[in-house]
């Protein structure tokens, strides 16, 4: 059974940093595109970070600058680096992962809050 399995949500400061981890587990092959995604109480899902299997990546305009994405493909782990943090990043973030064959999943979701 394929799982993706979150890490490194938290409380932080504005202005700090975060590392959101997701690392793919169970029989999952042929990594497409690694994504995040979060959504804030109230607000629709939205897409954060992209990045394809060739590691091209493309960013939501409201964290171009400050957020990197980033894959480790034998690990099977895609990574989200999140500085200059600002209250309105405050969300449950989650990844997604599609596969060349057409199967996509997601993680359980990693809480972000940061306080001004």
């Amino acid at each position: 059974q394929v799982q993706l399995v979150e890490s490194g949500g938290g409380l932080v400061q504005a202005g700090g940093s975060l590392r959101l981890s997701c690392a793919a587990t169970g029989s999952i092959f042929g990594l497409n595109a690694m994504d995040w995604y979060r959504q804030a109480p109230g607000k629709q899902r939205e897409l954060v970070a992209t990045i394809t299997s060739g590691g091209s990546t493309n960013y939501a305009d409201s964290v171009k600058g400050r957020f990197t994405i980033s894959r480790d493909n034998a690990k099977k782990t895609v990574y989200l680096q999140m500085n200059s943090l600002q209250p309105e990043d405050t969300a449950v973030y989650y990844c997604h992962v599609a596969t060349f064959v057409g199967y996509e999943y997601w993680g359980q979701g990693t809480q972000v809050t940061v306080s001004s």
